[in-house]
């Protein structure tokens, strides 16, 4: 009973006039606060999401490009360095043949000194044969004059050995 006592001391509502007043208040709550606050947070809400996409989706395309130029990049490095190479190749067989043709013309030249060598010397040679031969003859005139005690010519010398 206790529970009817205080039913009937406290307030019960009970709709009337004003009730329709509260629910149009409302509504007119609702339309200015959606207006006013609902529409513009949601539509920062929206434009950040969008922008969040973009982003995303703008950085995806950068790190594409960024992959792109790595990619291209590498690819240059490799060109640079394969042609580096094969100007070193090309630089080096240059040299090579450089270095063989001044070999060919030392040896061309040092086979010609030596040839020009030995035309002196086998001049030299004729010569010191000449003046030997010219020394052996005065010798052997000078030999024969003291073993037979007289003069010899070299007529008979050069007789002799004719014979001999």
């Amino acid at each position: 009973m206790t529970f009817v006592a205080f039913a009937e001391t406290s307030i019960q509502l009970v709709p009337d006039g004003t009730l329709f007043l509260h629910i149009i208040i409302i509504l007119v709550m609702v339309f200015v606060l959606n207006a006013t606050l609902f529409k513009p947070i949601n539509r920062i809400l929206e434009e950040r999401e969008r922008r969040t996409r973009g982003r995303s989706g703008e950085a995806g395309d950068i790190l594409h490009r960024v992959e792109e130029k790595v990619t291209q990049y590498e690819r240059t490095l490799r060109e640079a360095r394969s042609d580096g190479y094969r100007l070193m190749e090309q630089e080096r067989a240059v040299a090579v043949s450089e270095r063989q043709a001044k070999l060919s013309a030392v040896r061309d030249e040092i086979n010609h000194l030596v040839v020009e060598q030995k035309e002196v010397i086998h001049g030299q040679a004729e010569e010191a044969r000449g003046t030997l031969e010219g020394e052996a003859r005065r010798l052997a005139t000078e030999i024969s004059s003291e073993i037979l005690h007289r003069p010899i010519s070299d007529a008979v010398i050069n007789d002799s050995r004719l014979n001999a």
